[in-house]
């Protein structure tokens, strides 16, 4: 798994109490079913060069989600590395989504594995809008990362406004 990159966008809007809130994506398949912490993402996916990252993220989210990414400002939010050894590379984007709208892409796999049938599932299977501090909990750990660099975008620090 090493070697593979993938790029997102982490949405975020003033919530209801006016604090900030993130869109996160709940992993689909049968694996991630029953999980919650750690099991949620920046809506993303993979890419090879020569696309750009930006593009790709653009792209996988609207396979991801079903819709169009969002107009906006793009602030770049770095990479990190997960634990299976891919970079993700993510932008911050303000704006808000109604997660009822979502139409998530789709992928097959071998279900249960060994079985020799093959099961269709959703790429998300659901995405919901986060404090940050839910966020954390149930972001994969690597991702937690573009939830401080985005509290520092949003605080006029590195990358922000200026």
């Amino acid at each position: 798994m090493a070697g593979k990159r993938s790029a997102g966008l982490l949405l975020h809007r003033r919530g209801p109490d006016g604090g900030t809130e993130v869109l996160l994506a709940h992993m689909g398949g049968p694996l991630w079913a029953r999980r919650d912490a750690g099991a949620w993402s920046v809506p993303k996916g993979e890419y090879r060069p020569p696309e750009e990252p930006l593009a790709a993220a653009r792209r996988e989210f609207a396979e991801e989600l079903g819709l169009p990414p969002p107009d906006g400002r793009y602030v770049p939010l770095g990479d990190v590395r997960q634990a299976g050894g891919k970079t993700v590379t993510a932008w911050a984007v303000e704006a808000d989504l109604d997660p009822d709208r979502i139409t998530p892409g789709t992928f097959e796999t071998e279900w249960p594995r060994g079985s020799g049938t093959v099961r269709t599932f959703p790429e998300i299977d659901r995405v919901a809008w986060c404090t940050p501090r839910q966020a954390r909990e149930r972001l994969v750990t690597a991702q937690r990362a573009f939830l401080d660099r985005l509290a520092d975008v949003l605080a006029g620090g590195p990358g922000g406004a200026g």
